[in-house]
């Protein structure tokens, strides 16, 4: 009786410690978040290479790039993106702003452009606060200046104001579906231009500007999911930024490490590696060269690891032939073997050069005469190719 009472106040015990150890949770980053399905530095690259803004809209919703991937209305599409423009001094705004339905809009991120004294532009790609938290900031620093930067300050700059909305979109646009988050991942930093640098700052160089704008911002999301905020999904983070650190994503930030980490570029290198002693035998053409040819090098060299090749190539002709030719230079041979073996150690691309030039036989019968051959060097190439050739079909019927 008092060992059943010690073995249930033992498992009662055990119980009552798991229960307190599943109490304890562990607050790790979310892999996955609303902000990871549009790449700022894509938006970046896009509006340095667009000519101006609405070429620039067009880039952002290119159904051949895709280069956003949010479907903030759920319905298995992403979204488009429009862009609208405000003016402030020497200050232009340009808005991102995803069409959800009619009349319905959520900003996603703002390109703030300004020229200071020095007419210098500045430029930061700024993610919009619900989205991807506050002061989540890039500074693009382009290779060539932008043509874009021409059209800004003109005399007469009117404002560019989107006219596309719900249901009405341009000809070359259609739908496409979202991708997997992490399958967007790898596309989008093939449309990210690393030749051009993006620096990660926390200081908003027009916050003035933007606060007059921020009354009129569009936020059709935000109202409908209030509770769906940064501060609200990733709590403990700042932004965006604070979270990519956190989480266990390689983010590649230049050109060597997308090169490094591309299958394709992998596969690339793996043809090119398996194809060189291939080309080193063209390197040194046996062709051009009589007293090569007559060597035990080039035949070794001819002969390595192509053995199924010669087989193939050994076409009517004398399996005893072909066993002289693959002797490695081992006794004499007669002339009429010696001039199938000629073409039957040329690779495919060698005969099909050889072919194309009017004295083969000649130089066949050249390298002949080094290998001791008594027949003369002067004889007709013609004849000598005529008779090879009947050798050839006697041999394969022999």
């Amino acid at each position: 009786m008092k060992t059943k009472l010690i073995h249930l106040s033992l498992l009662a015990s055990l119980t009552i410690g798991s229960l307190f150890a599943q109490e304890k949770t562990t607050v790790t980053a979310k892999n996955s978040d609303i902000s990871d399905n549009l790449d700022l530095r894509a938006v970046a690259t896009v509006f340095g290479d667009a000519k101006d803004l609405e070429d620039f809209e067009r880039r952002l919703n290119d159904p051949k790039t895709q280069i956003s991937n949010l479907d903030l209305n759920n319905d298995n599409y992403v979204d488009y993106l429009r862009v609208i423009e405000t003016v402030e001094g020497n200050v232009h705004l340009v808005v991102v702003q995803a069409v959800l339905e009619k009349d319905v809009f959520q900003d996603v991120a703002t390109i703030e452009v300004e020229r200071d004294r020095n007419n210098q532009v500045q430029v930061q790609v700024v993610g919009d606060v619900y989205m991807y938290g506050a002061n989540y900031i890039y500074e693009p620093v382009y290779v060539h200046t932008p043509v874009i930067y021409t059209t800004f300050w003109v005399s007469n700059y009117r404002p560019y104001y989107s006219s596309w909305y719900w249901g009405y979109y341009p000809s070359y646009y259609y739908y496409w579906n979202p991708f997997p988050i992490f399958r967007y991942r790898n596309h989008i930093h093939v449309h990210i231009n690393f030749g051009h640098s993006y620096h990660y700052v926390t200081h908003r160089r027009c916050a003035a500007v933007y606060n007059n704008y921020y009354g009129r911002r569009g936020n059709g999301y935000e109202r409908r999911y209030p509770n769906r905020s940064f501060a609200h999904r990733n709590a403990g983070y700042s932004n965006r930024y604070e979270l990519d650190s956190r989480r266990n994503i390689s983010s590649p930030r230049n050109r060597s490490e997308i090169t490094s980490n591309s299958p394709r570029g992998n596969r690339e290198t793996r043809a090119i590696e398996g194809s060189s002693p291939r080309t080193r035998p063209e390197t040194s053409s046996p062709r051009n060269n009589g007293t090569r040819e007559n060597s035990g090098t080039r035949v070794t060299t001819e002969n390595r690891g192509n053995s199924p090749r010669v087989s193939n190539e050994n076409r009517g002709n004398s399996p005893r032939v072909t066993t002289e030719n693959r002797g490695r230079n081992e006794g004499p041979r007669s002339n009429g073997g010696r001039e199938f073996s000629e073409n039957r150690n040329k690779s495919p691309r060698d005969r099909g050069t050889v072919s194309s030039s009017g004295n083969r036989g000649n130089s066949e019968y050249r390298g002949g005469s080094s290998r001791g051959n008594s027949q003369p060097r002067n004889s007709a190439p013609r004849g000598n190719s005529n008779s090879r050739g009947s050798e050839g079909r006697g041999n394969g019927r022999g």
